[in-house]
């Protein structure tokens, strides 16, 4: 039987992409682990790569294809003794369910199948007692041999009952698990409400003035329906506090001096990303994320950054900020900026985190609010470090540099009174600076 190649979810939002690029063509054979096309996402081109082995029957979506939904049928594959007349799809659709995918994503490094996995052939399709035969994956199969294992006692959760990998490794491996209790369904993605005016109508209204017509490109798409959600169903809070950054500014002009030899050059925004995570290890019940019907309280602090990039942002994620030092967090902020703004990141490299920060002060803005990045907690929204008159402990008039910055909260995760201590916190550690290297 036809295996049937299914368009990917490359990560959890993901609704469709764009069919970039073939990297086969009918009529080529390919194994297990063989890279047979690229995806675009609206953040990443990924690989798509080859589970099941076999002679590609149809390419059934064009190069550049772009809206193909997840789960679309986009190839087949056809197994030993299979012609390219068997390859007459079926109906697949986005509600099709379980392990149907023949390929599957990887991250955009380049895969190379290993000789072994070529080189050993799948078993020969089983069947049953009475003779009938037993669908299954040459990939199921040979797990299956391995593994010593019936393919007649199991049961294929793929298309047409069809046996595969999953199906063989949770009989050989996992132990049975409950069944999980109903709880309330959580879309993967939230679509972009409907406009309450027509995009024609609108259009209308500029019928006799030159303008440019800009369709939104995936990325745009997705930063609008999320953005949209988060104003819509996160209840924000703010609390925005001023902070004296002379001895920071001072402490880092001596660590550059000191790391110059090694090519290492911190940035401020170094500083408050240490301070951030090392805040959330200060007070750990604000380092939390919202779950629908539950609260994430998570142990690392993993903390997310704003890299502006052409036509939107990515929000790489710094894992573990907490233990790093300041030299690690500036080379990988950089290396993740870079990577960001080429689209070369991999989802887990930008999913995740509890707490995000946005920093406008490069560009002289003094003071913003943020908006939540679901289903983060907080983010924490920095303006640029400005001269200003203070009042010192002895009540004289003096100058500081003060960075003003506004903490955006999310209140079913976050208290008012929870809030300010962790952004209390954030000043402690940013206005002692040589704290945060004890």
């Amino acid at each position: 039987m036809p295996i049937e190649i299914l368009m990917p979810a490359l990560s959890p939002t993901m609704e469709e992409g764009t069919l970039a690029k073939w990297l086969v063509k009918e009529g080529d054979t390919v194994s297990s682990g063989d890279i047979i096309a690229e995806i675009e996402t609206d953040k990443a081109t990924m690989e798509f790569e080859a589970v099941d082995e076999g002679t590609i029957g149809k390419l059934l979506i064009a190069e550049g294809s772009e809206g193909v939904k997840v789960n679309a049928l986009i190839a087949v594959l056809l197994e030993d003794g299979e012609e390219a007349s068997d390859a007459v799809p079926s109906s697949a659709s986005a509600d099709d369910a379980g392990d149907k995918a023949a390929a599957t994503a990887v991250s955009a490094e380049p895969a190379t199948p290993t000789a072994e996995r070529s080189a050993t052939p799948a078993p020969a399709a089983p069947a049953a007692s009475d003779g009938t035969r037993i669908f299954a994956s040459p990939l199921a199969r040979r797990i299956a041999a391995d593994q010593g294992l019936e393919l007649s006692a199991l049961q294929g959760s793929g298309p047409h009952g069809r046996i595969v990998k999953a199906d063989v490794l949770a009989a050989g491996d996992a132990p049975a698990k409950p069944a999980p209790t109903a709880g309330p369904a959580v879309s993967a993605a939230t679509p972009a409400p409907a406009p309450s005016v027509s995009a024609d109508a609108i259009a209308k209204i500029y019928t006799n003035r030159e303008f440019t017509e800009i369709p939104l490109d995936g990325m745009r798409k997705t930063i609008a329906a999320r953005l949209t959600e988060a104003k819509q169903t996160i209840p924000h809070f703010y609390l925005r506090r001023d902070i004296k950054i002379d001895n920071l500014l001072s402490f880092r002009g001596q660590l550059n001096k000191q790391l110059e030899a090694r090519g290492v050059k911190l940035s401020v925004n170094d500083f408050i990303i240490k301070a951030c995570a090392l805040a959330l290890q200060t007070v750990p019940a604000a380092n939390a994320v919202w779950a629908g019907d539950r609260v994430l309280q998570l142990t690392p602090s993993d903390v997310s950054v704003a890299v502006a990039i052409e036509g939107g942002l990515f929000t790489p994620v710094l894992k573990d900020a907490e233990q790093k030092s300041l030299s690690t967090l500036s080379a990988e902020m950089k290396d993740l900026a870079t990577r960001a703004r080429s689209k070369k990141l991999a989802p887990h490299e930008y999913q995740g985190g509890s707490f995000a920060i946005s920093n406008l002060g490069m560009f002289g803005i003094d003071n913003f609010d943020a908006v939540i990045n679901p289903p983060h907690g907080a983010i924490l929204a920095v303006g640029a470090g400005v001269k200003k008159p203070v009042i010192d402990e002895d009540g004289q008039v003096s100058v500081a540099t003060v960075m003003s910055v506004t903490l955006s909260v999310d209140h079913r995760v976050i208290d008012g009174a929870l809030g300010a201590e962790l952004l209390q916190a954030i000043v402690d550690n940013l206005e002692n600076p040589m704290g945060m290297l004890a």
